[in-house]
């Protein structure tokens, strides 16, 4: 059977299109889709230099695949209480961190708290993304956290495009009842997304490599790292 799968960032470029057509077997498996690269411009590529998403979920080698499933390849990237997301958006607009606080102001809220990062040091940053799959992923990781950490509301907005230097490529703002679960929330916001979400970021012409998200374990990857500042929009 013939598979159209999807390509980002790095993975677009090398193949020169933004979609690969692919004869595998049938009935299929991620296995046999990667095998079938092998006569692709992808040949060659390090095992850990992308994964398989199959209806906008990753998945392992054993997963099954169909002609009529949604298949993408993504690079590595820079479900829950869903009353409590206040707002979810990828957008090319600059955002507006007001608006996000506004949002998740609520009479129980004794703490509203905001992540902005922004572009330094280089005169602009360019942002990709999978958008059907990432902005539900970034619901899903909103509400499971803000579940988690007892939040009163949440809301999250990514920019994609190109974002200039001292603009913000994306903001978290949460809001809680005292200061340390609206902090604690938020941050564990941002160190997933960077993590988890097919968001991809490139660099005076150059895809910078972060994570690449795991099939399994992804459940398991909720306390993150420390935000270290690396240059560019403020995540790690």
């Amino acid at each position: 059977m013939r598979l159209t799968v999807r390509l980002f960032a790095g993975l677009r470029e090398r193949a020169g299109a933004p979609t690969l057509d692919l004869e595998v077997p049938e009935p299929g498996t991620v296995a046999d889709l990667l095998s079938a690269l092998d006569a692709t411009p992808l040949a060659g590529l390090p095992e850990r230099s992308f994964i398989v998403a199959v209806n906008r979920e990753y998945a392992g080698p054993e997963v099954a695949v169909g002609a009529d499933d949604e298949v993408a390849l993504i690079p590595p990237v820079s479900g829950g209480a869903e009353n409590l997301v206040r707002g979810v958006r990828l957008t090319e607009e600059p955002l507006d961190l007001a608006r996000l606080a506004a949002l998740v102001r609520d009479p129980r809220a004794g703490a509203v708290v905001t992540f902005e990062g922004v572009t330094r040091e280089v005169s602009h940053l360019d942002y990709e993304a999978y958008a059907e799959m990432a902005e539900p992923m970034l619901r899903s990781i909103a509400a499971e956290e803000a579940e988690r950490h007892g939040l009163t509301a949440i809301a999250v907005e990514h920019r994609v495009g190109r974002v200039p230097l001292s603009e913000a490529s994306v903001i978290v703002a949460a809001s809680g009842p005292h200061r340390g679960e609206a902090f604690a929330g938020a941050r564990a916001v941002i160190d997933r997304l960077k993590d988890e979400a097919p968001i991809f970021k490139r660099e005076e012409e150059r895809w910078i490599e972060g994570a690449l998200p795991s099939p399994q374990g992804l459940e398991q990857k909720r306390d993150g790292d420390a935000l270290d500042g690396e240059r560019g929009d403020g995540q790690p």
